[in-house]
């Protein structure tokens, strides 16, 4: 093998080692812990090492949750394969709803200030774009018409904020996952009464 595709090889190896230890301090710890000198003293290397791969901690912050929302969208791809599309639609909120409570720091990079709102947005583009099309399958299904994107805001919204409750204790993450669960087929069924 030539050198320099050991070399490319390698260096991707360390990106990811680089990934995985700011993964493991921010789930353990949240972004504050997240330092590069701190994935840099884990990992036995010094800073300069991890300032190759990431610019910044806002750029390491930005690759973890992307990150966050592979692991997210593999979890949604799971519920796939469900009977029909109402079944779907709640394996998908209840799959969203059991990550949050399982990845708390790591959902609170997702969807608190650690990266702007757009590039929020952009890193949620997968899970966005599975939420779209059950949604827009569920609309034809049932002959519902819905404007999919607004639809799509408002069961995030819903489910980030009930994911939200359950992670602060206020009503505990069992029953949270059962009232999201409960909040979108109340949606679901008010959009079916609109037709």
């Amino acid at each position: 093998m030539p050198s320099s595709e050991r070399r490319a090889r390698e260096r991707a190896d360390v990106r990811e080692r680089i990934i995985a230890a700011a993964m493991k301090i921010l789930m353990a710890e949240g972004t504050a812990a997240l330092t590069m000198r701190r994935v840099a003293s884990d990992m036995d290397y010094t800073a300069p090492v991890i300032y190759q791969h990431f610019a910044n901690k806002d750029a390491l912050i930005a690759e973890v949750v992307r990150q966050g929302y592979d692991e997210l969208v593999g979890r949604l791809d799971a519920v796939q394969h469900a009977p029909d599309i109402d079944a779907r639609l709640a394996g998908m909120a209840a799959e969203y709803l059991h990550f949050a409570s399982e990845n708390e720091h790591l959902f609170e990079a997702m969807n608190g200030t650690a990266l702007s709102a757009d590039e929020r947005r952009a890193a949620a583009q997968s899970v966005i774009g599975v939420m779209w099309n059950l949604v827009d399958e569920w609309a034809q299904r049932h002959r519902v018409e819905l404007e999919i994107d607004e639809a799509c805001d408002i069961i995030w919204g819903t489910l980030y904020g009930v994911a939200t409750l359950g992670r602060l204790g206020t009503f505990g993450e069992d029953r949270a996952r059962r009232l999201g669960v409960q909040a979108l087929d109340l949606l679901l069924r008010g959009w079916r009464c609109t037709t």
